[in-house]
C-alpha cells in the first residue's frame, strides 16, 4: 500500500474531520492520523446542544458519526499513532509514525488541546480526565473534582448523575468560575462539597489511591479526604510539542496562522483549537477545517 497522499491531516477531532471531508471530496487522497481514539476533545462531552442540526446529540455518537462520513468518502484513517518525526519544511511532507513514513503535498495540523495535568498525578491509575469516559467504576464511590470551572462543575454533575456516593469539588483559586447556574446546580446536591483557595499536596495510598492530602491555600492548614478516585479539570494547553521546532507558535504554544490557516511553512495550515482563537466551539471549528482544506486544496492544485 502506498504512503503516499496528497494530504495528511493531524488529528481526529472535528476540525480535522471536517478537513477530512472537504479534501475527500475534492478528490484528494487523503489520510486523517490521531494518536488516540477519533473525536478529540467532543468525545468527553456527556451532550452537544449547540450545533445546529441536532437539538441535542452525545458528543461521542457524534464524532462516531463524523468519522463514518470521513471513511465513508475514502479517507484512511488510523488511530493510535505514535509520531516519531516529521519534516514538514519541503515541497514534499514527511511523517515518520510507527515504523512506517508517510509523505504528503499539504499538511493539516488539527491536533487540538489536551487538559493540563495535575502535577502531583504521576502515574496514578485513579487519576482521571473525562468522567464520562471514566466515571463508571466509581459508582458508590468518594471522588475528588479538582478545577471550578465549568468542566469541572459540568463534570461534578455528570459523576453524581451516574451515581458516586460522595464528591468534593476543590479549586486552587479564591473563587469558582463556572456559571452562576451551574455552580447552584452542584449546591443542591445533597453528598457534593466544594472548597475554593485548595491545592492537592500528595495522592496517597499502596498501588491504589485511598486520600488526598489538601492544603488552604490562604490559612496553609493541611487536611486529609478519603478519596477512591479523582478526575481533573485544570484547563487545556495546546498539543503543539511536536512542532515547536517546524512551525511559528505563540508565546502559549498555540500554531500562529493567518486568516486562512496558513502557518509559517508552505502547504502547511493549522484548524480548530491548535491555533490562538477567542471562541473555541464545534461551529468554529468546523469552520476553520473548512478553510484549511479549501486552501490545502488551492496549495496543491496552484503548485503543481
Amino acid at each position: 500500500m502506498s504512503n503516499e497522499y496528497d494530504v495528511i491531516i493531524l488529528g481526529g477531532g472535528v476540525a480535522g474531520m471536517t478537513a477530512a471531508v472537504y479534501t475527500a471530496r475534492a478528490n484528494l487522497d487523503v489520510l486523517l492520523l490521531d494518536e488516540n481514539a477519533c473525536g478529540g476533545l467532543v468525545n468527553w462531552t456527556k451532550e452537544v446542544e449547540n450545533m445546529p442540526s441536532y437539538a441535542s446529540i452525545g458528543g461521542m455518537e457524534l464524532m462516531e458519526r463524523m468519522q463514518k462520513q470521513v471513511e465513508s468518502l475514502g479517507v484512511t484513517v488510523e488511530e493510535a499513532v505514535c509520531i516519531d518525526s516529521m519534516d514538514l519544511s519541503g515541497a514534499v511532507k514527511r511523517i515518520e509514525a510507527d515504523d512506517e513514513t508517510y509523505t504528503a503535498k499539504a499538511v493539516i495540523v488539527a491536533t487540538g488541546r489536551k487538559p493540563v495535568p495535575l502535577p502531583v498525578a504521576g502515574d496514578c491509575e485513579q487519576v482521571h480526565y473525562c468522567a464520562i469516559c471514566d466515571g463508571a467504576p466509581y459508582i458508590g464511590k468518594r471522588v475528588l473534582i479538582v478545577g471550578g470551572g465549568n468542566s469541572g462543575f459540568d463534570e461534578a454533575i455528570a459523576l453524581l448523575d451516574l451515581g458516586v456516593s460522595e464528591l468534593t469539588l476543590v479549586e486552587k483559586m479564591d473563587r469558582f468560575f463556572a456559571a452562576q447556574s451551574t455552580q447552584d446546580a452542584l449546591a443542591a446536591r445533597e453528598n457534593a462539597s466544594t472548597r475554593h483557595s485548595t491545592e492537592v499536596l500528595s495522592l496517597n495510598g499502596n498501588g491504589k489511591l485511598e486520600s488526598v492530602t489538601l492544603r488552604n491555600m490562604e490559612t496553609g492548614e493541611e487536611s486529609e479526604l478519603q478519596c477512591d478516585g479523582v478526575f481533573v479539570f485544570m484547563g487545556q494547553q495546546p498539543g503543539t510539542d511536536a512542532f515547536a521546532k517546524q512551525l511559528r507558535l505563540d508565546e502559549h504554544g498555540y500554531i500562529i496562522t493567518d486568516d486562512v490557516m496558513a502557518t509559517s511553512l508552505p502547504g502547511v495550515f493549522a484548524a480548530g483549537d491548535v491555533r490562538p482563537k477567542k471562541y473555541r466551539q464545534i461551529t468554529t471549528a468546523m469552520a476553520d477545517g473548512t478553510i484549511a482544506a479549501l486552501e490545502a486544496e488551492r496549495f496543491i492544485h496552484t503548485t503543481r
